[in-house]
């Protein structure tokens, strides 16, 4: 349950993409909470996007921006005219366009508004003086969703005393209303009977290849079901040499509700992805009570502890990833005790709440200062 604070705060969250993914919605969830502990809420997203779907008809304010680029006049415009009509105490850009535009408009109309950057992935660039310039100089502090992502920022040349972590976090309400009358028509779709072994793995396409590449050295039977991405042709020569015959299914995009029923289809989930910064993905699967194994890389290491609440593998080791599968495979207690344990994870230590609390807090203290 929320309590209100004593400080009513006007934020403006801004993102550049807001399509299928992870961040998408851990941003609605973000904006949604903090609406709901009764600051005023504003986020600038593109008309067309699936953010703006989703946070139709909530109690966030809502305003259509586009962003075609690093340098977008137009942007740099809307974002100056939201801060001064809505009196906007602190922007937060999420995405790469939109941390530019909102210190160019800070900048060259002199706002008198703090600047946030939120990092959700493992950065990948090396720095370098213009884009530091930007996310030091020009931001009041810089929000990583991990300790793996922090440590990537800082090897860019980023202050560690600039970044905050404030860990990505989960809505128990989201899991209340799974359909579960569409994970049974999923389970005559994909001809799933019980005591089959059924991998998932739902992710944009994120070094999935490593999983097909497992089932080569699997003894038994399994089904690999990918939700978010097409059959990649060049995965066809790696299946065609099983020695079992494994059935491998691709979903394609499926919509936030949809892919929710897949997990009752799953025994186990799979995330072979080395660049989450915190993975909704993940959280997803331990609150819907699936084990989990994943890369022992980036976020996923704070989010799982090695045989505690799930297995981790070494990126590249596909013998390791192998051997987990077989071990899940035959220790059904083993599989019990992550099921118990991942429910721990994703609604006590990285719940939506403490998400929210986070970023409040820093909000509160910058614009106090």
């Amino acid at each position: 349950m929320y309590f209100y604070r004593n400080l009513e705060m006007n934020i403006l969250f801004l993102t550049f993409q807001g399509d299928v993914a992870g961040s998408t919605y851990s941003i609605s969830y973000l904006a949604k909470g903090m609406a709901d502990r009764g600051h005023n809420i504003y986020v600038g997203c593109r008309l067309e996007s699936l953010l703006y779907k989703m946070l139709a008809n909530t109690n966030v304010n809502l305003i259509p921006m586009t962003f075609s680029g690093r340098f977008d006049l137009q942007n740099i415009k809307q974002i100056r005219n939201a801060v001064l009509q809505y009196s906007i105490q602190v922007v937060n850009a999420q995405s790469s366009y939109d941390r530019y535009t909102s210190v160019f408009a800070k900048w060259i109309y002199r706002l008198n508004t703090k600047i946030v950057h939120t990092r959700r992935q493992i950065s990948k660039s090396v720095g370098g003086f213009f884009p530091n310039l930007v996310l030091v100089k020009g931001t009041d502090k810089v929000v990583a969703v991990s300790e793996g992502v922090k440590v990537s920022l800082v090897k860019t040349g980023i202050p560690e005393d600039h970044i905050e972590v404030v860990y990505n976090g989960t809505p128990q309400g989201k899991y209340e209303n799974v359909d579960q009358s569409k994970t049974e028509q999923l389970k005559i779709k994909y001809g799933i009977h019980s005591g089959e072994f059924v991998i998932g793995c739902v992710s944009r396409l994120k070094n999935q290849e490593q999983i097909v590449k497992a089932l080569e050295l699997i003894n038994f039977k399994v089904k690999l079901i990918f939700v978010g991405i097409d059959q990649q042709p060049h995965w066809e020569e790696i299946t065609k040499k099983y020695h079992v015959p494994h059935e491998v299914y691709y979903t394609g995009t499926v919509n936030p509700e949809e892919a929710l029923s897949y997990y009752g289809l799953f025994t186990i989930k799979i995330l072979a992805s080395t660049m989450e910064g915190l993975s909704q993905s993940l959280l997803e699967a331990m609150a819907l009570g699936v084990p989990v194994i994943a890369t022992n890389a980036s976020g996923n290491s704070e989010l799982i502890s090695h045989e505690v609440n799930g297995l981790l593998f070494e990126d590249g080791d596909i013998k390791e990833l192998s051997d987990y599968i077989t071990q899940l495979h035959n220790d059904g207690n083993l599989r019990k005790k992550f099921i118990k344990k991942g429910k721990e994870t994703a609604f006590q230590d990285f719940s939506i709440e403490s998400t929210v609390k986070g970023f409040e807090d820093l909000f509160e203290q910058l614009i106090k200062s």
